[in-house]
């Protein structure tokens, strides 16, 4: 079997909702689960890498039930949004152990380890301690953690966040080099422009319901209705501001309080994106690129129709 099945599955924990009656069939390619804070995304992941356990239905991913964990921790790959690393390891070594669970031997960990830490741009960092990266480059190794043994399911919980845009390129180009290798990837996400740019399928949730799936049209066009909102975190602010603004689609550019950054409102999500491709070969140093989340929730919830889904 080369699907992940979803049976009318259901979570809760106590009295709280997770996900409800979930039946989803998600075939190789690159899915994205799309919903604001709460939604079900992550519970929805850790129902598929076997973390939790339904509440009643039925789940088999490749035709494994995540309940059982030896087959399951070879056939996927999970990265979770959340830091949680040993104290005082470096990248390499951080991949090397984790590989070395796998009963590989030490000198074959150590070749795997160097392998996956390149492939995710990683590898001038790999022997500095872990504890002195930045944002992004714990984001990555993260990443190179879930496709260190090779899996066939690649789980990843807000992969993209806090990348630089010259980096989040790179990632989602492996993305695709993944989905073409016949894998599953699977992402979650509340950047609704690059999910309707990079996935074979979306899968949208709302208050623990799967309220649509398969392709999204026309999400481009919605964006440029209604302006989104971008932080950025970098150098010479006040240089950036001035360059963004000279853009069309750009309609607001304010510095934060402390100089170090900005607040971008624009009506074209992909050409702002693009045009920060540009402005980082000029210089500019970003720490940081996301969208502001009250905005991308509101957007959300125009595009689904700030509906209840039918129970």
């Amino acid at each position: 079997m080369s699907e992940i099945v979803f049976d009318n599955v259901s979570r809760f924990y106590g009295d709280v909702l997770g996900v409800n009656r979930v039946s989803l069939t998600i075939p190789p390619g690159i899915t994205s689960l799309v919903g604001p804070n709460g939604s079900g995304k992550t519970t929805l992941m850790n129902l598929m890498t076997g973390l939790v356990r339904p509440t009643r239905g039925e789940i088999s991913v490749l035709g494994v039930n995540p309940q059982d964990p030896e087959k399951l921790f070879k056939l996927c790959g999970y990265s979770t949004q959340f830091d949680s690393y040993p104290r005082g390891l470096t990248g390499f070594q951080f991949i090397q152990s984790y590989l070395r669970l796998f009963g590989m031997s030490a000198a074959a960990a150590a070749a795997a380890a160097v392998k996956c830490i390149e492939r995710v741009n990683l590898g001038d960092a790999a022997h500095r301690k872990i504890a002195g990266y930045s944002k992004g480059m714990r984001q990555r190794i993260r990443l190179a953690q879930a496709i260190a043994h090779d899996p066939r399911v690649l789980v990843l919980d807000e992969p993209l966040n806090g990348l630089d845009p010259l980096v989040r390129a790179e990632t989602i180009a492996l993305f695709r080099t993944w989905a073409a290798e016949g894998r599953h990837v699977i992402v979650s996400s509340h950047i609704l422009h690059e999910v309707d740019t990079i996935s074979d399928q979306v899968i949208l949730l709302a208050n623990g319901y799967v309220v649509a799936e398969g392709q999204i049209r026309g999400v481009r066009d919605e964006m440029r209705e209604h302006p989104m909102q971008v932080l950025i975190r970098c150098n010479r602010a006040n240089e950036m501001a001035a360059r963004v603004f000279g853009a069309d689609h750009v309609v607001e550019a304010r510095l934060h309080s402390d100089g170090g950054g900005l607040l971008v409102k624009t009506k074209d999500a992909d050409k702002f994106y693009r045009m920060l491709n540009h402005i980082a070969l000029d210089g500019f140093v970003m720490e940081s690129v996301a969208p502001a989340d009250d905005n991308v929730n509101s957007l959300y919830e125009y595009l689904i129709g700030g509906e209840e889904p039918t129970r």
